[in-house]
């Protein structure tokens, strides 16, 4: 059960990228395809440079997943390249502009609702 943030600069593509990640998680890593949990932000202003050598632009996407531990690189770098892929597909962001962020949490620390613990 991932938790999908993703704060772009205005609302116009949010849901297109909302899309790609979605889509990118179940084809790289099984999420179930009605396992969707998405923050969608449009900011005004996100603060970003050109870190090793990429140049951003107001195009910028930040995209934070937090879910259990399991995953191997391999997947996690192909999650990254799939991403990138379908945003461009679906909303046209330039993959220079996609920063992408995993955190694992143990699953003892989800309660998906009703107040328990599902996975622990």
């Amino acid at each position: 059960m991932p938790l999908v943030r993703i704060d772009a600069i205005g609302t116009g593509k949010l849901e297109a990228l909302g899309n790609a990640v979605h889509d990118a998680l179940v084809e790289t890593l099984g999420i179930p395809a009605d396992d969707r949990f998405q923050v969608l932000n449009g900011q005004s202003t996100l603060k970003y440079d050109d870190y090793l050598g990429i140049h951003r632009d107001e195009g910028v996407v930040f995209i934070g997943i937090t879910m259990r531990p399991g995953r191997t690189d391999e997947q996690k770098k192909s999650l990254y390249r799939r991403i990138t892929e379908l945003a461009e597909e679906y909303s046209g962001t330039e993959p220079r502009n996609v920063l992408i962020t995993i955190t694992e949490t143990d699953a003892v620390n989800w309660s998906i609702g009703n107040g328990e613990a599902q996975y622990a």
